[in-house]
């Protein structure tokens, strides 16, 4: 039932994944299922690009030595971790916004939507039993120095993705709906 995928959806990071890779399958019904996510006036803002194999150690070479160049408070576990991070995964994908060149929809709506596509991406993901998770360091402003985006693309972050052993820890919420919710 989607309530319990839903539910049990968990933030799974690079140190809890195993060897087990993911194949180019798994990623496409991942992805397949990002592209149905609503969007206002079909402008279809997200963009994905897939780091899978040898591309993986670039992208963390390139942002472990983009964060060394502009940070001003540079700490080594940090920058071992941007090495270290994407070789762990199974699959690391940037996640890119594409702004409608007519503004035809405030864009806030177009960010909301890529949003919405990862949300769809990551319960399919947890059904398919891969761990992921959606970081945004702030190198994720620089991805345009590495790989080619579009006028008007930008990265939001990076969905990290691997398999994993074991259990996942039950979810909590800091306070029920009611508390959330006023009912007019």
């Amino acid at each position: 039932m989607i309530k319990d995928i839903i539910r049990n959806r968990r933030a799974v990071f690079p140190a809890q994944y195993n060897e087990d890779t993911i194949s180019k399958e798994e990623i496409s019904t991942i992805l397949e299922t990002a592209n149905w996510a609503p969007n206002h006036r079909r402008t279809e803002p997200w963009r994905f690009k897939v780091f899978h194999g040898i591309s993986q150690a670039a992208l963390g070479k390139f942002m472990a030595e983009t964060y060394k160049s502009t940070t001003d408070k540079f700490s080594e576990r940090s920058y071992q971790k941007m090495i270290e991070n994407p070789t762990k995964a199974g699959c690391v994908i940037a996640i890119c916004m594409q702004r409608d060149p007519k503004e035809s929809v405030p864009e806030w709506e177009e960010i909301a939507a890529t949003a919405i596509a990862v949300q769809n991406m990551w319960l399919t993901a947890s059904e398919m039993k891969i761990g992921s998770y959606w970081s945004s360091p702030g190198v994720k402003e620089h991805l345009g120095d590495f790989i080619n985006l579009e006028d008007g693309e930008r990265c939001l972050g990076f969905f990290y993705m691997g398999k994993y052993d074991g259990e996942l820890p039950e979810g909590t919420r800091k306070s029920p709906i009611e508390e959330k919710t006023e009912w007019i």
